[in-house]
């Protein structure tokens, strides 16, 4: 799915100018990105939860040179399908 996706079915749905949709397409990406930096998780009812979790540092591989890199810690985003949504899949 991308933003441009996103952007049509509000345009045909809401029946909306491309300008108007795809600003409300980066508007709606935009508050997803503020609630997960405030609270750490957003749901979407019946579809799914994104959370965000920290990562430890730990030691990689370098894929080329096959020599050992360290890997800072950090954070990621995961995502949990909801029950509805894995019974329609």
């Amino acid at each position: 799915m991308s933003k441009a996706f996103i952007s049509q079915v509000i345009q045909e749905s809401a029946e909306l100018t491309g300008v108007a949709a795809n600003r409300a397409a980066t508007e709606l990406m935009a508050a997803i990105v503020r609630e997960l930096k405030k609270n750490g998780k957003f749901t979407l009812p019946s579809f799914g939860t994104f959370t965000v979790r920290k990562t430890k540092a730990r030691k990689g591989l370098n894929p080329r040179t096959g020599e050992q890199i360290k890997v800072k810690a950090g954070k990621t985003v995961r995502f949990k399908a909801s029950p509805t949504l894995k019974k329609i899949v």
